[in-house]
């Protein structure tokens, strides 16, 4: 029998075809160079996502402009072919379009996870399966080891500081099975001087930081440029029901924002929740931030336990509910209404349209088992409003 290779494939490297998926960034160009060394055989595919005239010397973006020169040159030097994919039309109707109407409906949408579930995976992969690929590699921070039921599990990184396992709970096990992540186990520095090492033009070249069809992180121009006129004026009310002041469309707010309500107050006052059918913001104290309970919609599930033959007392989990926070201790329970999340202590500014990623437990290197977008969480206190009651 064949030994497996690096990439956990029964067949020498040389007749193991790899496409790699380069945005033309540090990252993705280590993995193609990495792989071409190993001596695999490696087909390097950018997608241009966006008009690219706009973007071509903006820092800090990818898939576009000089990101997709970048990746070419790379190309070029490891000698490997390399194409270029328009999928502006896909990636404007999967994910900026999501984007906006996810905003309008009051929720703080995640573009970077839509475009891994859909543009990024499912096309691409698709597109891999046609090439003849055995596998397709990311530069993503995030570890992806067989299991015994011979499947392959997604972990979290290495390196805490660079993992993306919260942009990727939605990647399916077909995906998953088929995905490989050369850096999972290694950080952000030895990457850089892999890419030294390699002889790679773009090692000292700076990541990605914004959502990359958002300029300068104003998505609100964004949104209306894309919805002219759909963002409504309405009233900020106080949690006991006071009207306190005009907006100008819920999308310019998010749950748990402080600074920029333009409100007079003797106390500090937080946005608690936006109800964009009466376009109202609802603001509060910080203490009325406080939420236990999440109910999730568009659940995928990566675990060994399906969700539906879940133990009657639930299941010990960790939770993470923004990227930049660590997982949270919590339990995952099944009632009448569906699943829930019950978190062992309070978090803060948990806002619909996020995501909440499950995972095995609170540990660096802890197995993901999916996650979903959050619906409703059910905040500690309520109103004497039921019309602005929080609870769901």
């Amino acid at each position: 029998m064949t030994a497996l290779n690096s990439l956990d494939i029964a067949k020498p490297p040389a007749a193991t075809r790899v496409v790699a998926a380069m945005s033309g960034g540090v990252d993705s160009s280590v993995v193609a160079a990495l792989l071409k060394r190993a001596g695999y055989d490696v087909i390097g595919v950018t997608l241009q996502l966006y008009d690219h005239g706009a973007a071509v010397h903006r820092a800090g973006a990818c898939c576009a402009g000089q990101d997709i020169h970048d990746a070419r040159r790379v190309a070029e030097a490891i000698d490997i072919p390399h194409y270029v994919l328009d999928y502006e039309s896909r990636f404007r109707d999967a994910v900026i379009e999501r984007f906006a109407e996810s905003y309008l409906a009051g929720e703080t949408p995640i573009p970077c996870v839509e475009c891994n579930r859909t543009v990024k995976f499912r096309d691409l992969l698709g597109l891999a399966r046609e090439l003849g690929a055995d596998a397709l590699a990311t530069g993503h921070y995030v570890s992806s080891r067989a299991l015994a039921n011979g499947h392959r599990g997604l972990f979290r990184a290495a390196d805490e500081n660079r993992d993306q396992s919260y942009f990727l709970y939605a990647t399916t096990q077909e995906q998953l099975d088929l995905l490989r992540f050369p850096l999972g186990e290694i950080d952000k520095t030895q990457t850089r001087a892999l890419a030294a090492e390699l002889g790679l033009a773009i090692a000292d070249k700076p990541d990605s930081q914004d959502i990359c069809f958002v300029p300068n992180g104003r998505y609100a121009d964004v949104i209306e440029r894309l919805k002219p006129g759909a963002a409504r004026p309405g009233e900020i009310v106080h949690l006991d029901g006071r009207v306190l002041g005009r907006h100008e469309g819920v999308l310019r707010y998010t749950v748990g924002q402080r600074k920029g309500l333009g409100l007079s107050a003797a106390e500090p006052l937080y946005v608690l929740r936006l109800d964009a059918d009466a376009a109202r913001v609802i603001v509060g104290p910080r203490e009325a931030l406080g939420i236990r309970e999440i109910r999730l919609r568009d659940l995928n599930w990566l675990g060994d336990v399906a969700p539906d033959a879940l133990p009657e007392d639930g299941l010990d989990i960790a939770v993470r509910v923004r990227s930049t926070r660590a997982p949270r201790e919590a339990r995952l329970l099944r009632d009448e209404a569906g699943l829930k999340v019950v978190l062992a202590g309070e978090e803060e500014g948990v806002s619909p349209g996020q995501a909440c990623v499950i995972y095995e437990n609170a540990r660096p290197g802890a197995r993901v088992l999916g996650g979903g977008t959050i619906l409703s969480p059910t905040a500690r206190i309520s109103t004497t409003s039921p019309d602005l009651a929080l609870a769901s």
